[in-house]
């Protein structure tokens, strides 16, 4: 295992390596929008914020980010230079992406175990898949919904070697993280849990408002939580399946209207 977990991080480092090596020069839009951060010191920064991921490896926001401040924009030259900022430089980043979509991420101290343990692909690849995941805890989460209860989107990270009959394992593994990110909460900046139809029922409690609404069946995404059991009482893959999917409803038709009306 210790051979493995050497590997694993000769690997992982590799990676990284490559990524920073990425084309770092930057041509200045005519109608450029400005994005931020917010440093150690809480102070806030305006400049230029490149997304390090994007729709193929969304996990990559969660690493590092590109950045040039305003007052390092030379605009007598053709091309600008950023700089790289991980989750140990900065609190909090605001970025456009291709979309003009505005997204900010927050550095969070979380350890995705649920991936961490979930070593689908098997082998030497799950093993590094596991090691991703179980040694990253300072990372850089997107925010889906704030307030009172803030909720946040987080991706596992993938593994970084496969080969052999693995190759085809690890590729749809990879897709299911691609497409299947979990939502993670804070109440009133407690601590940092996932989030579950059975905590989202917990956690809106407190306000009269939502309970009713809990109460009543008004809440159409809470609904789905009917589970189908076996001889020995256990839960159906399929449906765990379905509960979980159902999160991001819960986000935005729960929470928002948690947070919109409960004080």
């Amino acid at each position: 295992m210790k051979k493995v977990l050497l590997f694993s991080l000769f690997t992982l480092t590799s990676f990284n390596a490559y990524a920073q090596e990425d084309n770092t020069d930057y041509e200045l839009r005519n109608d450029e929008k400005y994005g931020y951060i917010i440093d150690k010191g809480g102070k806030k920064i305006e400049g230029i914020v490149r997304l390090n991921g994007d729709a193929m490896n969304p996990w990559s926001n969660q690493k590092k980010v590109k950045f040039v401040a305003v007052s390092d924009i030379d605009k007598s030259k053709k091309k600008q230079k950023f700089k790289t900022l991980d989750p140990d430089d900065i609190k909090k980043y605001v970025a456009f992406d291709e979309n003009n979509n505005e997204r900010h991420f927050e550095m969070i101290k979380y350890t995705n175990t649920k991936e961490g343990f979930n070593t689908a692909t098997g082998g030497l690849s799950g093993n590094i898949k596991a090691f991703n995941n179980l040694t990253k805890s300072n990372q850089f989460a997107e925010v889906v919904q704030d307030g009172k209860i803030k909720v946040y989107k987080l991706y596992g990270y993938p593994t970084t070697f496969s080969a052999g009959g693995q190759i085809a394992v690890a590729e749809k593994e990879t897709e299911r993280m691609r497409n299947s990110p979990s939502y993670i909460y804070s109440k009133k900046g407690g601590k940092i849990e996932e989030l579950t139809l059975a905590k989202a029922k917990i956690i809106i409690a407190d306000c009269s408002y939502a309970k009713g609404k809990l109460t009543s069946g008004s809440y159409a995404s809470l609904k789905n939580d009917e589970k189908k059991r076996s001889g020995l009482g256990r839960l159906i893959k399929s449906q765990i399946d379905d509960v979980m999917s159902n999160v991001p409803e819960i986000v935005d038709e729960v929470i928002t209207d948690y947070n919109e009306n409960c004080k």
